[in-house]
């Protein structure tokens, strides 16, 4: 590419310097300037072809800087946020309502007997089961700014900002009833004969001390009693 562009003024540069010598009185010669023409035309169509193969690398480039973006951000499995964009989401939600000192609402939800499902079906029937799971999740929310992410393994994350205690038992009761209408057969499951799911739901007003973890916590700590009480069921914590 330089050296194209090195070329190009040479031949202005020796454009130049033919104008002056005719201007001092040397003689005209059509061949030489239509060997000048010649030669920049060929330099800019060359010009031309490498800017157009630069353009497209450009293109294709960002195309896979977006591509590896949204690989850092989605689960690979479900095609809904992973725990690293959770985290980092959360922690700027935190931040942001907490100015305001409005509710945030969190629900971990698990898989209820989901290694049973792996042993009984086994794991390729159960990652079917996960992106199913993952794509009740999705279509049980409707506002802009909630959103579910993949926790780990069966465990689930929604998260509700702006949303008091009615609206985050709303959508836990809504998943529940999302999940049993799949009917996903799961003959192991002791609650039932399909797939069912256990949640915890937590809501408290947001402070800019609080972290990640302090939220999580408090939901992770009612999923754990709704395993306790039975299951296929939600438990809300203050």
């Amino acid at each position: 590419m330089e050296d194209l562009f090195a070329r190009e003024q040479q031949i202005l540069d020796d454009g130049e310097r033919y104008l002056n010598e005719i201007r001092e009185g040397a003689e005209w010669s059509i061949d030489e300037f239509e060997k000048l023409v010649n030669e920049y035309s060929r330099i800019l169509r060359q010009l031309r072809r490498v800017t157009k193969i630069t353009d497209r690398t450009t293109i294709e480039l960002n195309a896979e800087k977006l591509d590896l973006l949204e690989k850092v951000h989605y689960d690979a499995l479900t095609s809904i946020y992973n725990r690293r964009f959770m985290e980092e989401s959360l922690e700027r939600i935190i931040k942001t309502i907490s100015r305001s000192g409005s509710m945030l609402g969190i629900l971990m939800i698990d898989i209820d007997f989901f290694k049973r499902y792996n042993d009984t079906y086994g794991h390729s029937r159960g990652d079917e089961c996960l992106k199913e799971i993952a794509a009740v999740l999705n279509d049980s929310i409707t506002r802009a700014g909630d959103f579910v992410a993949r926790y780990g393994g069966e465990e689930f994350i929604v998260i509700l900002p702006d949303t008091d205690k009615k609206g985050t038992c709303l959508i836990a009761n809504r998943i529940l009833e999302k999940v049993k209408a799949c009917n996903i057969p799961h003959e192991k499951n002791e609650v039932a004969r399909c797939v069912t799911v256990s949640i915890g739901a937590a809501v408290s007003s947001t402070r800019h001390t609080h972290t990640v973890q302090d939220y999580i916590k408090r939901a992770d700590e009612a999923l754990y009693m709704s395993k306790q009480n039975g299951r296929n069921r939600y438990t809300f914590i203050n």
